[in-house]
């Protein structure tokens, strides 16, 4: 960051100053009710911001109010800024445009999964942008990837020791993990346990992702330093692991929609202090959010009759003492960073008016601009640029066996029972083309996928796990028509039927990210679902789909850059082809 620590001598002296009566408040918010998150409960007074802080909480008045905004809150009942302690900037949206539409709702502080920016950039440009999120009205965090979540070609090289350290040592980034690769860990990676150590020696946390892990296997990873996690599907997976003494986040996301049976087994378990339980969306897909992010889920949980108060504190200070952050986020306080909800009613999550930073992003239910200039392209985010074409030649299907969806982003391997040599596809099964195409035009690895649908013609994505191109499809001619446009728009997804294109999400940062604001974003997506539903699709998310085809922290079958890859038995069953 620009400077090592969170607000220079000269401003502390200046906070210092404001209590004395030298110096106004910028905002003083009188007759305040709000939530007190260790006392947990709602006591009255005033509250004095100077810029983006808390400077005092009591029952004093400043004596020096001349330079600053009076808001009588006497209607209204005040809680901490929600913090998303699990975030995958990247579902076609980016950083920033998630944080601007989170804050709408509350959601003011994320910790943020860093793997589109370790996979894509140099850490010198990526550290650049962490700086320049820095400056924007929200709080970011980060988190460092220990592994790719997937078989790449060059991973010993990406994610070395250096790297993963550079990352670590850097003052946004507040956890290592989610650990995908935990059965190497378990195994004897010794690389990996060595950062976990650096992890655990810098006072950072570790997060796991364990999903139907035993009692046994989740106190093994707690040995070995493991200290949350958040792929609990049941109630008894929570008790598992807050047994072990982990800290469990709960899901509620576009590919998992949890929270309502895991509420139910928190109850049926007789889980009743909620201290070591979080909140999150867990990367969902744009239009999941409509309603808005953790704002949601704190409604579900008061509405199952958990006190209000608790369900807060989930969403704010609960995360906050996990990250060690509590003397920054999580509290209404003197010294806090000024981030607070304005509330209509205890049971209403949310807000009316948000303060984020000490700056007005919403107030009185109107979003409040500011300059969020982000230099990405300076930064390594640019329109992706392909120098290259896709041929019918490329084209080749002849493999025994093809890749069948179970769910959304669960795959299996099954036998190929059609002729695959055709132009086209009939519409009577439900068997497609797919080929993995390396960004750089280098390899590429065919085979079929069945369940996707029975009448998509053409789709081709630059968005994937690794940035890697994937099409898809019924019409190899369509394919290609799907390429040849994502190309021209510098990255995107294409739906194609019959040589025309139905519809596009352009991805102009690296073929990755979407510029747009996330309400536009969202309809983009709502469409192209509509049309992929109407095609056959019948699933819930095809953006997912796109991105966990190459995941080998899912079972069973995948293609990645080095083949299709079997991931129960670690071994790539055939390998990727040079073009």
């Amino acid at each position: 960051m620009e400077q090592r620590y969170r607000w220079k001598n000269k401003q502390l002296r200046e906070h210092v100053q404001v209590l004395d009566g030298e110096r106004s408040p910028t905002i003083l918010l009188k007759n305040a009710t709000y939530l007190h998150s260790t006392l947990k409960k709602w006591v009255q007074g005033h509250i004095w911001v100077y810029e983006d802080r808390i400077v005092y909480t009591g029952d004093r008045l400043p004596d020096l109010m001349g330079e600053c905004e009076i808001v009588d809150c006497t209607s209204q009942y005040l809680v901490p800024g929600y913090i998303e302690p699990h975030v995958h900037p990247f579902q076609l949206y980016n950083p920033q445009s998630f944080s601007k539409y989170a804050s709408q709702t509350g959601t003011t502080t994320f910790v943020n999964d860093n793997l589109m920016m370790f996979l894509q950039l140099d850490k010198k440009k990526a550290f650049s942008l962490l700086g320049e999120f820095n400056s924007l009205p929200y709080s970011m965090f980060w988190w460092t990837r220990f592994d790719s979540q997937t078989e790449m070609a060059n991973e010993d090289t990406i994610f070395s020791n250096g790297e993963v350290k550079s990352w670590l040592e850097h003052e946004a980034v507040v956890q290592g993990g989610e650990l995908t690769a935990w059965p190497r860990l378990l195994e004897g990676d010794d690389l990996i346990l060595h950062w976990v150590q650096e992890a655990k020696r810098m006072g950072k946390i570790v997060e796991g992702h364990l999903p139907g892990a035993s009692d046994k296997t989740i106190a093994k990873l707690g040995l070995l330093g493991i200290d949350g996690d958040h792929e609990s599907m049941t109630g008894e997976d929570v008790y598992k692991r807050l047994i072990q003494g982990l800290t469990v986040t709960l899901r509620h996301s576009s590919i998992r929609p949890d929270l309502p049976v895991l509420l139910e087994g928190l109850q049926e378990k007789g889980i009743e202090n909620y201290d070591s339980i979080l909140l999150t969306t867990d990367g969902s897909t744009p239009a999941f959010h409509e309603e808005g992010v953790l704002n949601v889920l704190i409604k579900m949980i008061i509405d199952k009759g958990i006190s209000p108060v608790e369900a807060y504190n989930m969403a704010s200070y609960n995360a906050a003492n996990y990250y060690n952050l509590t003397h920054l986020h999580g509290m209404i306080a003197t010294g806090r960073v000024a981030n607070i909800n304005f509330l209509r009613s205890k049971e209403d999550p949310t807000p009316v008016s948000v303060l984020s930073k000490g700056k007005w992003v919403l107030k009185n239910n109107q979003q409040v601009d500011h300059d969020e200039t982000i230099h990405w392209e300076e930064n390594g985010f640019s329109p992706l640029s392909l120098e290259w074409d896709v041929t019918h030649d490329d084209l080749q299907f002849s493999m025994p066996f093809g890749i069948e969806m179970v769910n959304d982003v669960i795959t299996k391997p099954y036998s190929i029972n059609i002729n695959p040599s055709t132009d086209e596809l009939p519409t009577d099964h439900d068997q497609s083309f797919l080929m993995l195409l390396d960004r750089n035009g280098k390899w590429r690895i065919s085979t079929m996928l069945k369940g996707f649908s029975d009448r998509v013609k053409g789709f081709a994505s630059s968005y994937s796990n690794t940035g890697d191109i994937i099409l898809i499809g019924k019409s190899k001619s369509d394919m290609i028509a799907a390429f040849n446009r994502m190309k021209e728009i510098g990255g995107g997804i294409v739906l194609t039927e019959n040589g025309e294109v139905l519809h596009e999400i352009p991805l102009p940062l690296s073929g990755l990210l979407s510029k747009k604001d996330m309400p536009e974003l969202i309809e983009e997506e709502k469409i192209m679902k509509a049309l992929l539903s109407e095609r056959g699709y019948k699933f819930a998310d095809p953006i997912y789909t796109l991105l966990f085809l190459q995941s080998t922290h899912l079972p069973y079958i995948r293609v990645t850059q080095k083949g299709i890859y079997d991931v129960m038995k670690k071994t790539v069953l055939f390998p990727t082809i040079m073009r």
